[in-house]
């Protein structure tokens, strides 16, 4: 198996509806995604997938979609006051937690066409969820592997259950 990581940076704002803490508040992160993508075989210029092509691709989306955006759930009031003061809104069905965006991410690689595997998502240094429908395990240093074998799609750095 053959597997490569591509890392895109981008600036984004959320709030979680119905959350007992200082996120019910609208705030800002200076995200970084991991985009894994992985296969059985090379293509004829002996790669998983260019990297360039990658950047290109899931970078224009985030910037169009993402980046320097509020993301909200879309019953959140706020939606409708960013779009009165002329702002946009990216609106998804979910609370934009850590681990939903980290699956929308996830989706829209795969909707490009991509063979991904996992995407993670930091919102702090410390802090991160990771999407892989297919779950992934870690190796002696920490990184995921290829292999598939431990429980949950969706996990949560234990750093993340301490209050910010």
């Amino acid at each position: 198996m053959y597997e490569i990581v591509k890392h895109i940076d981008f600036c984004f704002g959320h709030r979680l509806i119905d959350y007992l803490g200082k996120c019910n508040q609208p705030h800002g992160h200076n995200g970084r995604v991991e985009i894994r993508l992985a296969s059985d075989t090379l293509d004829e210029m002996g790669m998983v997938a260019d990297f360039r092509d990658v950047r290109r691709s899931m970078q224009a989306w985030i910037d169009e979609h993402l980046d320097h955006r509020m993301i909200l759930r879309r019953d959140d009031p706020l939606v409708e006051a960013i779009e009165a003061l002329g702002q946009h809104a990216y609106v998804i069905d979910d609370n934009p937690t850590t681990e939903n965006l980290a699956r929308l991410v996830y989706e829209q690689t795969e909707a490009l066409g991509f063979p991904v595997i996992a995407v993670t998502l930091w919102e702090t240094p410390d802090s991160h969820a990771t999407y892989a429908p297919t779950p992934v395990t870690a190796t002696a240093n920490g990184q995921p592997a290829t292999q598939r074998a431990f429980g949950s799609p969706t996990h949560r750095a234990a750093s993340d259950s301490l209050p910010l």
